[in-house]
């Protein structure tokens, strides 16, 4: 059984040529070379033609990629994946907290990555782990990963277009003043450390919406605010940087001057993914429960 990605569309013109009918469907031209020489397929009609050969209206064209190797050094791995949508390009995910997207040096197993990877090879997916969205170690909830390479070369370029829409939610120290927000102020690495980042005038621009849900006190009477946040940009450490300049930080976030005494993590989860299915156009949102770990430190 062939499981090679297979796109497949119809021309819509007479005298198109192949290459172009094929650049206009986002197929980038890396991809292009590698479905040439690295074991891909184009066909019209069911017959196998090169890129120069003319089209006619209502010709069925048929790309074939070539297989993807798992990347070197991934270990494939089985393990619990909650999975809220699956279909031939997409895999949306709800990560725990305390477990990386990607493997890291210090932690080589038990990433979202691995745990993907051991799922492809259980299911005859022949395909590599493209994420698309990634969180923090000890940030939860949705993830959004490809299952091949040209759907993420898509994915990416909705999120340059800023077409992907992620919105957070976050327990913050403190009581938020204002009901609604922007907070825009360039972000850019400490000069003290290689983790950590800061608000300085010569970092990349940075835009964060932030919205009060509620004010209340903890069960030891700390003033705390959960709130709502969206990225118009995807910064590391975006939201607990913006929110520790604003004198906000997140509870649990100890980098950025959280205190971990309510929590031992960044009190912060990934609640909604809105985009374009990359195929089909249809408009996908997905939504995730803020966990009771976190609904929890506030009593009132």
């Amino acid at each position: 059984m062939d499981t090679r990605y297979k796109l497949q569309f119809i021309a819509n013109q007479n005298g198109q040529l192949l290459r172009n009918a094929i650049s206009n469907q986002g197929i980038s031209k890396k991809a292009l070379t590698s479905i040439k020489f690295n074991g891909g397929t184009i066909l019209v009609n069911g017959i196998e033609k090169n890129v120069r050969h003319v089209l006619n209206e209502g010709d069925e064209i048929t790309i074939i990629f070539p297989p993807e190797e798992i990347s070197d050094g991934l270990i494939v791995e089985q393990g619990e994946l909650n999975i809220l949508f699956e279909d031939e390009a997409l895999l949306i995910i709800e990560k725990p907290p305390f477990m990386n997207t990607i493997p890291s040096r210090e932690h080589p197993t038990g990433s979202v990555a691995n745990f993907v990877s051991g799922y492809f090879q259980q299911k005859g997916i022949h395909s590599t782990v493209h994420i698309v969205t990634r969180l923090d170690h000890n940030t939860s909830g949705l993830v959004c990963i490809a299952k091949h390479s040209h759907i993420h070369h898509l994915m990416g370029l909705q999120q340059k277009r800023g077409q992907i829409n992620k919105q957070y939610e976050a327990i913050v120290h403190g009581h938020v003043d204002l009901d609604e927000q922007q907070i825009i102020a360039p972000i850019g690495r400490s000069e003290t450390s290689i983790i950590e980042r800061v608000v300085r005038s010569d970092g990349q621009y940075s835009h964060t919406d932030v919205k009060v849900l509620k004010r209340g006190y903890s069960n030891n009477g700390e003033p705390l605010t959960h709130v709502r946040l969206k990225l118009h940009t995807g910064r590391t450490h975006q939201i607990r940087v913006h929110m520790a300049y604003i004198g906000h930080p997140l509870v649990g976030d100890d980098l950025y001057g959280g205190s971990k005494s309510l929590l031992n993590r960044q009190a912060l989860h990934c609640v909604l993914l809105e985009m374009v299915h990359p195929i089909t156009m249809e408009k996908l949102s997905f939504s995730s429960d803020l966990l009771e770990s976190l609904k929890k430190l506030m009593n009132n």
